[in-house]
């Protein structure tokens, strides 16, 4: 059967103005490379609007006038940084976008107009001034992200996560463009984890029609999935995994943990590509 086309045309990363954001447009551009697409670096300072809840109504003090101050300019200054890294990049398809209040509306718009999101590592353990953002692009927009870990390729071996679910099968269609480009792709599955019945070899059919081989590795180990699925990448060589986000509700997740923070937490592991 004829695959269907599929690519990607703009690849984000948002920037925070500081020494990081040179990691974080390096993995753009290795994700952005192999489709030609377009590299959109996006500024996003702290947004002086959030202070004004805090300013009282209709008065503004000195400190207040100061603070305000203070924040306008470190965003000038923080545009400078993220302007002279993103220039240095010597990636060729490439625009730069700084935003003003409203930042994160703004932020939004430029996610929803973006095929993938990247973040480094840390922005996704909850670390630098981007952290919340990166929550709220999963889990609110429900944009497909990716936190690049050290090693990053697309060109080696990508692993998929699956149980069968609507979770993982998002994942697994949005990342598609990802898999036909990869020089390997390997189905992992815990069935003995799941109370969800699925046979991976269904999965292993539909990537064919998308011109896609792969390998089926199955575990045979009960409990938690995640850790399962995190040494199984790490057996098999993964520089990807692919799995679904935030399966269920968002704040039980961040409380409870889930598997969406044991991906997130896990040291040593490949980058992921998450989709809510």
């Amino acid at each position: 059967m004829t695959s269907l086309s599929t690519t990607w045309a703009r690849i984000m990363a948002p920037l925070a103005g500081g020494d990081v954001d040179a990691g974080v447009l390096a993995a753009a551009a290795t994700l952005a490379a192999p489709f030609e697409a377009e590299l959109a670096g996006v500024y996003a300072p702290a947004d002086v609007a959030d202070l004004m809840p805090w300013m009282g109504e209709g008065f503004m003090g000195g400190v207040q006038v100061t603070a305000v101050q203070s924040l306008k300019d470190a965003a000038a200054e923080g545009e400078k940084v993220a302007r002279t890294l993103f220039d240095a990049s010597a990636y060729g398809r490439k625009t730069f976008t700084a935003l003003t209040s409203p930042v994160w509306s703004a932020l939004a718009m430029e996610g929803r107009l973006s095929d993938v999101v990247v973040f480094d590592d840390a922005t996704a353990k909850g670390r630098g001034p981007l952290a919340e953002t990166f929550q709220q692009i999963v889990a609110d927009e429900q944009r497909p992200t990716l936190v690049a870990r050290p090693g990053l390729k697309t060109d080696g071996c990508v692993a998929v996560a699956w149980d069968g679910g609507k979770e993982a099968s998002r994942a697994m269609r949005t990342a598609l463009p990802l898999l036909q480009k990869a020089g390997k792709v390997v189905i992992l599955s815990a069935p003995a984890s799941s109370a969800r019945y699925f046979d991976p070899a269904r999965l292993q059919s539909f990537l064919v029609d998308h011109g896609i081989k792969s390998e089926v590795h199955t575990l045979s180990e009960t409990g938690d999935p995640a850790p399962l699925l995190l040494a199984a990448a790490k057996t098999v060589a993964a520089d990807i995994l692919v799995v679904g986000a935030f399966g269920h509700p968002r704040l039980q997740e961040f409380i409870f943990g889930g598997a969406t923070r044991t991906f997130l937490n896990a040291a040593n592991a490949p980058s992921l590509f998450l989709s809510h």
